[in-house]
């Protein structure tokens, strides 16, 4: 379970911060080394993810959408999801509404 303000490891290549966390709505920074994965996955909570480096794929029910720094992408609620780095690459991601499983 993630600690606010602590990185964690995620996926191998992959780790994570919880950043924010308010009534309705929460963001995380997520690294990753070039190759490394987010696993498909698939939850309740809307995600908007912005690309702050890097270059990612991101497949969306079956759908992948390449996405550089400066880019944003939006995953709805119960989408099944997965996300690989070209190269090395950060996002912020925002959830509403709060990721109580990712929260320690």
């Amino acid at each position: 379970m993630g600690v606010i303000g602590q990185w964690e490891s995620a996926e191998p290549g992959v780790r994570r911060k919880i950043g924010a966390v308010g009534q309705g709505v929460m963001n995380m920074i997520v690294e990753f080394e070039a190759g490394a994965e987010g696993y498909l996955h698939s939850h309740p909570h809307e995600q908007l993810t912005y690309v702050l480096y890097g270059e990612l794929a991101f497949t969306i029910d079956g759908v992948t959408t390449v996405v550089k720094a400066g880019d944003s992408i939006y995953i709805p609620s119960m989408a099944k999801h997965g996300v690989r780095a070209l190269i090395p690459s950060s996002l912020l991601d925002c959830f509403t509404p709060i990721r109580e499983d990712l929260l320690g």
